[in-house]
């Protein structure tokens, strides 16, 4: 029995060791199916910006998604449009939420 000891006591102390160094190798707090879905997310509502009339010759919109919250960036003509291009960013599939950061250009 003493001889059994210290061995589950080096056997604990070793996979606790290896459980630590394990986790501390994942540095990121999404996984890479989410981090996909992000990625197919702003393809998707970039997409949509592009196939709508109003927004087809934007370039000054940026879309960026983390963990399903679509943030919309840059300038568009019209309230009209910033709630619009909300309202598409909305439509896609995978979208938790919309932050939306539009600024209406000044006339």
């Amino acid at each position: 029995m003493k001889k059994t000891m210290p061995l589950l006591f080096a056997t604990a102390l070793a996979l606790s060791t290896a459980a630590a160094i394990g986790g501390a190798g994942c540095k990121t707090t999404s996984s890479p199916g989410t981090q996909t879905d992000d990625a197919g997310i702003k393809v998707a509502v970039k997409a949509k910006l592009a196939s709508d009339v109003r927004f087809s010759t934007l370039t000054n919109v940026a879309v960026n998604s983390t963990n399903g919250v679509v943030t919309l960036a840059g300038q568009v003509g019209s309230e009209a449009d910033r709630e619009a291009a909300g309202q598409l960013a909305r439509s896609v599939k995978g979208v938790v939420r919309v932050n939306n950061e539009l600024q209406v250009e000044k006339k």
